[in-house]
């Protein structure tokens, strides 16, 4: 029953973090007492929908160690309960959805992408010693954070890592996953930024979502990752709000 209503609360949004908590793979779905309104939490995500309700948004799961979050509102009445519950610890950002296109990507484009990888680095699947590398290096965990070892990851995740000289430099990888696909995670050390190495790690995840009949979701918290998921093959379908709150 509870899922029923949770499904009912969220079923107009196209958002594959809410799918997961909906299907029990990764997250958690929490349904206030009046049952109209619901909160889907995974990671540093927290999607609110129905009837705003303060007690929801000031609720923080067990599970939830950090105290950084992101509050995605289902309505302009959420945001304002959002804005004035938190106040200055509420950052407004905009993010950017990316239409979910099965049938858009262009492989042979993707694959002359991986084979232009420069001379000097190692493109690698994210294997155990992978997770190691990027759970020891802080840039790099969100490849890795939602799964608690790597047993973990091996049984739900998908990912790649680029290396130079041994050393972890770039990522993509799965931030989430549901039954039908994952969500995408890219990271890049400082450094070896605007070297092409996000598109290379970008476009070997897609093709290995598609060989493996998953969907590669993307989400853009900015407008140079909107530009890299267009150069995928993504399109850009709308901006929205969310908050960031420190002292969750």
């Amino acid at each position: 029953m509870k899922k029923e209503i949770a499904e009912k609360l969220f079923a107009s949004w196209d958002e594959t973090i809410i799918w997961s908590c909906l299907q029990g793979i990764m997250g958690e779905i929490h349904i206030n007492e009046r049952e109209d309104a619901a909160m889907a939490i995974l990671g540093d995500f927290a999607f609110y929908a129905g009837v705003p309700d303060e007690k929801l948004i000031r609720f923080k799961p067990e599970s939830c160690k950090q105290d950084f979050i992101i509050m995605v509102p289902q309505s302009d009445a959420w945001a304002q309960l959002i804005e004035n519950y938190y106040g200055k610890n509420a950052r407004k950002v905009s993010r950017y959805a990316i239409k979910k296109e099965p049938d858009v990507f262009d492989t042979e484009k993707l694959e002359r992408a991986v084979a232009d990888l420069p001379a000097g680095y190692e493109l690698k699947f994210l294997k155990e010693a992978e997770y190691r590398l990027c759970r020891e290096n802080g840039w790099a965990n969100d490849l890795v954070s939602q799964y608690s070892d790597y047993e973990t990851y091996k049984k739900l995740g998908l990912g790649v890592v680029i290396l130079k000289e041994g050393e972890l430099v770039a990522g993509a990888s799965s931030y989430s996953r549901y039954d039908k696909g994952i969500e995408i995670e890219i990271d890049t050390r400082e450094d070896y930024r605007r070297k092409g190495l996000a598109y290379v790690c970008g476009a070997k995840l897609i093709l290995e979502c598609l060989k493996n009949d998953l969907y590669p979701s993307w989400d853009a918290q900015n407008k140079w990752s909107v530009a890299l998921a267009e150069k995928l093959g993504y399109h850009f379908s709308h901006e929205y709000v969310a908050y960031e709150i420190r002292g969750y």
